[in-house]
């Protein structure tokens, strides 16, 4: 006897794992409502890592592209945000990665961004961008999407020793960058 599936593709020319994969698909609404929540915090990841507009848009839709094929149910929005994060995360790295691509752009590039900074402010962004790629994660998932050192652990699949160890240097690196407690 034949599987109905393999039955189905033999006469109707109808892929059967392409079948399953739509079957597996999120619907319009899960996708909006997740763009919607994780749209924002997705960008600024991206902009921390690749410092660049153009990766940035890049990595958001491969982002979302795999939300919308992963077939992961999630516990909770806690563990959802989690799996946005690790995932551009990991995005950024792969394309930081590639042999093609040419990750010299400047701080100053960035600066020119629409949005309007204060000159507190941009001097804060600059510091910080200009700290190394481990301290960079741990110092935006902390002070800007106020996750603490042991949901960061997580995320990141690091120690919790080791972020508190990465959060005191990143601090140290900044006042050094900055001048100071001025801006704690």
């Amino acid at each position: 006897m034949v599987p109905i599936a393999v039955e189905e593709e033999m006469v109707f020319g109808v892929d059967a794992d392409a079948t399953d994969k739509q079957n597996m698909m999120r619907n319009e609404e899960e996708v909006n409502r997740a763009i919607e929540r994780h749209a924002d915090t997705i960008r600024r990841l991206c902009m921390i890592h690749l410092k660049n507009h153009a990766d940035t848009e890049d990595i958001f839709q491969t982002v979302f592209l795999k939300y919308v094929l992963s077939s992961v149910s999630f516990e909770n929005e806690e563990h959802e945000r989690a799996w946005f994060i690790r995932v551009t995360i990991n995005a950024c790295k792969d394309l930081l990665k590639n042999f093609f691509h040419s990750h010299t752009v400047s701080l100053d590039e960035i600066m020119e961004q629409p949005a309007e900074l204060s000159a507190d402010h941009r001097e804060v962004l600059e510091a910080v961008l200009s700290l190394p790629p481990k301290y960079r994660e741990v110092v935006y998932l902390h002070y800007f999407e106020d996750y603490t050192a042991p949901q960061i652990s997580r995320i990141l699949g690091k120690n919790t020793n080791t972020i508190y160890t990465l959060l005191t240097r990143s601090r140290k690196m900044l006042r050094e960058k900055l001048g100071g407690d001025e801006y704690e």
